[in-house]
């Protein structure tokens, strides 16, 4: 009898701890209610200041939680600076000279931690809810951010490297890459289109304006004066035609070849992905409801949860 009590009392601790440590783990949208409630307005605040001031960086924020995502999970690692133990992901070849926005994020970190007194938000989180906040002040729909990721101690040039998607990337490429961080076709599509928003460089589109053939011939000529064949590597070009509004332009330029990316163009190529490029060119609430749902899968990916890594005080440099 006493041993089956013991056995139960075992049971029910384990069954408890077991909850507790799920639910622990994982995102939820009310993380920061108690330990800092002032978190996610003070963050939209500075968003919506900076957007103000230069619409571009609501696209860099954006990116910013897409290549951090697509390393080793959504978990900071591409804001660490390079030191002695860190290969800085900021140094790798998709991110260096094109990925932008990190003395913005260091502003928030400091404005959010003087609202909560101490710091408290993680800048995985912060990259995450930038991410919605910039696509709100630039037009496009909100979602709750699932929240209570922690940060990374380590980065990795060689996996940014190996896993952010390439500007040359054929649709089988783009196809394999997302399903291997867990996503699929749609979300491929989906998140896409966040390519509605901001600019490339030409060193990134000069291929696919030379030599390929999917691609209207007046839009390549007007990018060639852009993007000269020799030289100019650096110059800038609109990824879609209302490149500060959060919008559907993106997929009708795929439509009607205008894709600045071979990559981008890929989606709307006579293949598997076509269909759904038709639906969003003309269908605004569905591309906004499903970027939503996408956006929030990709913030899902391999979290650091619990007591897992850290909470940085210094975005740029792990805690000592």
């Amino acid at each position: 009898m006493a041993s089956r009590c013991y056995f139960s009392v075992l049971l029910h601790a384990f069954v408890f701890a077991t909850v507790a440590t799920l639910g622990f783990s994982q995102l939820t949208p009310n993380y920061y209610d108690y330990s800092c409630p002032n978190a996610l307005s003070t963050i939209k605040s500075v968003v919506e200041a900076e957007v103000q001031k230069e619409n571009r960086i609501g696209a860099s924020l954006l990116r910013l939680h897409f290549h951090d995502c697509f390393v080793n999970g959504c978990d900071g690692s591409i804001l660490l600076d390079p030191s002695p133990t860190i290969d800085s992901e900021k140094n790798a070849r998709p991110n260096i000279q094109s990925v932008r926005g990190f003395e913005v994020v260091d502003e928030i970190k400091q404005a959010v931690d003087q609202a909560c007194g101490k710091s408290v938000v993680s800048c995985a989180d912060i990259l995450a809810i930038v991410a919605r906040d910039s696509v709100v002040a630039l037009g496009g729909p909100t979602w709750e951010v699932q929240l209570g990721r922690r940060d990374s101690t380590t980065a990795s040039r060689e996996a940014a490297n190996a896993n952010i998607p390439a500007p040359f990337f054929s649709l089988s490429e783009l196809i394999t890459n997302f399903k291997n961080h867990g996503l699929d076709e749609k979300d491929l599509v989906v998140l896409s289109g966040g390519h509605t928003i901001g600019y490339a460089r030409c060193i990134n589109f000069k291929a696919h304006i030379y030599n390929d053939s999917n691609i209207d011939p007046n839009f390549a000529q007007y990018l060639k004066y852009i993007c000269p064949i020799n030289g100019g590597d650096q110059n800038l070009a609109p990824l879609d035609s209302t490149a500060a509004n959060f919008d559907v332009s993106y997929y009708s330029n795929l439509v009607n070849k205008n894709g600045l990316l071979h990559s981008d163009q890929e989606l709307f190529n006579g293949d598997s992905t076509d269909s759904l490029v038709q639906q969003y060119s003309y269908d605004n609430q569905a591309f906004f409801q499903d970027f939503a749902n996408s956006i929030i899968k990709m913030g899902n990916i391999q979290p650091l949860t619990g007591d897992q890594g850290e909470v940085r005080v210094n975005c740029r440099k792990v805690n000592y």
